[in-house]
């Protein structure tokens, strides 16, 4: 297994270093992975993102899959814009909304692997 903390950072905690540049760097990726995770921790935002990890969706689409109202939709999917897990293209007076790029792609998927694959809540 890769280690978690790189070489670097525990030589400098270990020196007693309180600020290293490798350090500011994992607390700074820290940082971002926790709001990622924050993002990704609302049920609806969960199963747009899972939605849109099909194929690029209108919010009309949306909408009418999930059963929401417009407002609803709407407000989390500006959240997941505000986050950069998702982007938008405009055709005419209808916003198609697809996944950012390959990361939150991949996140969607082992997500989906662990949770929606099997069918169960179990774990093996």
């Amino acid at each position: 297994m890769t280690a978690i903390v790189p070489k670097a950072v525990e030589e400098a905690l270990r020196s007693g270093e309180e600020h290293s540049p490798e350090l500011e760097t994992l607390m700074r990726n820290a940082r971002d992975a926790s709001d990622f995770l924050k993002a990704l921790s609302h049920e609806s935002r969960l199963l747009l993102l899972c939605l849109l990890a099909e194929k690029e969706r209108s919010v009309g689409e949306l909408e009418n899959i999930l059963s929401l109202r417009q407002p609803t939709v709407s407000q989390q999917l500006a959240r997941l814009r505000f986050d950069d897990l998702v982007t938008t293209r405009r055709d005419g007076k209808t916003v198609y909304y697809s996944l950012a790029n390959e990361h939150v792609r991949q996140v969607i998927g082992v997500i989906y692997d662990i949770f929606c694959k099997g069918g169960s809540k179990t774990a093996s």
